[in-house]
């Protein structure tokens, strides 16, 4: 292992990296999007069209009809991009798009590309697209070598997501591209959300994604990755196109066909909100060096798009680490007369116990604060309760989404947790928007009975305890639901553990 390790530490990043600088096309008002966006986004100048893509198969449906609608220029900007079925079929779309000419440029986040450098040499060797992968790292097979060596850098990520088509229609929010994101019947899935969004934010989005394309952190894939001979290139792509007639994939075939995206879209007749907007991200250079508070980072900005909570503040946040500080302004905010409620998975639901473990020791002090907390029950769970078919193996709540006085909404990648705040970047669109502000807030106003544990201070005031609304009527938990004794004992370790910061 010592020698691995080595060797691995001898691995370097290529200097001078050549690297062409570009930028997304303005000149698109003639495509086909362009022409059938133009008498909406004339008829609301400066504002934004939002449509919200909740459900998992219509977000996966929007960026394969994003893909096959572009006629000049695909954009596409992720976290996690997985070699499975989901994964496979959008990586053929922008192959398919590349093929009829138009520009695709593709920038990844390093951390989870793990057995994918063939497939992204494949891509990249297309004349008409371009791989980047954001803050790479330096070793292709060993990569704890690189955490060992270089673990100020490797532990920063790009967090940011979105897909944007001929700088006319652009998807932020927090789906990753993978099956679990995306609906499948086969594996845990992500209750997400994300936004459809035309006119004026869309430029933004691109010029956010620009920012990132060029930036030092952004290299170009094949300066770090070994060329794939043409038999082997040939064998990927075929592969690619064979998916679509696999079992797995007929779903998501059928759920382009029959959405009524594409059909309302063209016509015309999607029923967008229009409203003021506000793309917010922090700095590239963020994962370059550490900050003092504030310095090249979006939390702030955040805030100030947000406003001042007047009334009500409601948090949706998968993984929420408030933090002494985060406690004590919600407390403040409670103590002016806001009304604050917050909704994250509970232990049954969570994929990353660590988190778990950095959340579960403030809960007592949110509630002593007044503050309302909620608890998402396992997705799986969720559905099986209310006879909808899905998933039998977990599925977790991974929206990041703000509302607040039920006027502005955030929806983007941001967690309320240390690793959003100070490690990696993120991004997101505050919309200036009642109709979705008020939609948040009636999920918190009247929650899906068997959705969630409202967590609540015991009447004696030792200890707290999980109420969950049944068709039985009311239950009480007084140890976390569904979970087992070694779990708890191994969130309860982990609690005492240094890693705050990490989280």
């Amino acid at each position: 292992m010592v020698a691995a390790i080595a060797v691995a530490g001898c691995a370097r990043l290529p200097d001078p990296v050549e690297r062409t600088r570009s930028t997304a096309f303005t000149n698109t008002a003639d495509t086909r999007l362009g022409r059938t966006l133009a008498p909406m986004v004339a008829a609301n100048p400066g504002k934004t069209g939002v449509y919200v893509l909740s459900g998992a198969r219509d977000a996966y449906a929007a960026r394969v009809l994003l893909a096959r609608g572009a006629e000049r220029g695909i954009d596409v900007q992720y976290y996690i991009w997985r070699a499975d079925t989901t994964g496979r079929l959008l990586c053929d779309e922008l192959w398919q798009a590349a093929q009829r000419g138009v520009r695709v440029r593709l920038l990844l986040d390093d951390a989870n590309t793990k057995g994918l450098d063939e497939a992204l040499a494949v891509l990249d060797a297309h004349p008409n697209i371009e791989v980047r992968l954001f803050n790479p790292f330096a070793n292709r097979g060993f990569r704890l070598g690189d955490f060992v060596t270089d673990f100020s850098r490797v532990n920063r990520r790009m967090h940011n997501k979105s897909f944007i088509a001929d700088n006319q229609l652009a998807i932020v929010g927090g789906r990753n591209v993978g099956d679990e994101y995306f609906g499948t019947d086969t594996i845990g899935e992500f209750a997400d959300l994300d936004t459809l969004a035309a006119g004026a934010v869309v430029a933004d989005v691109s010029r956010e994604f620009d920012r990132y394309w060029n930036s030092a952190s952004a290299y170009p894939v094949a300066g770090l990755v070994r060329a794939v001979d043409p038999a082997r290139a040939e064998q990927l792509r075929a592969h690619w196109a064979k998916v679509s007639d696999s079992p797995d994939a007929v779903r998501y075939v059928e759920a382009v066909r029959d959405t009524p995206l594409l059909k309302q879209l063209l016509a015309g007749a999607l029923p967008l909100e229009w409203a003021s907007a506000h793309v917010v991200s922090d700095d590239p250079s963020k994962v370059l060096r550490d900050m003092s508070r504030g310095e090249l980072n979006m939390l702030p900005r955040l805030q100030a798009a947000l406003g001042d909570p007047a009334r009500e503040l409601d948090l949706i946040s998968p993984y929420f680490v408030p933090t002494e500080d985060g406690v004590i302004a919600l407390r403040t905010l409670v103590e002016r007369g806001v009304k604050v409620r917050v909704l994250t998975n509970s232990l049954s639901a969570t994929d990353v116990s660590p988190v778990h473990a950095g959340y579960s020791k403030y809960r007592e002090g949110l509630l002593k604060a007044g503050v309302k907390l909620y608890e998402m029950k396992p997705v799986s769970q969720v559905k099986r309760e209310h006879g909808v078919p899905g998933s039998s193996s977990g599925g977790q709540l991974h929206a990041k989404t703000f509302g607040v006085d039920r006027s502005r909404i955030f929806v983007g990648s941001f967690n309320i947790d240390p690793r959003s705040a100070w490690l990696n970047t993120e991004m997101g669109v505050v919309y200036e928007s009642p109709a979705l502000a008020g939609r948040l807030a009636r999920l918190f106003d009247a929650p899906i009975p068997g959705s969630v544990y409202e967590v609540r201070l015991v009447s004696n005031g030792r200890g707290i305890e999980w109420i969950e609304q049944t068709a039985a009527g009311e239950t009480r938990h007084g140890k976390e639901p569904e979970t087992g004794v070694s779990r708890r004992m191994w969130i309860s370790f982990l609690s005492w553990l240094p890693i705050e910061w990490l989280l």
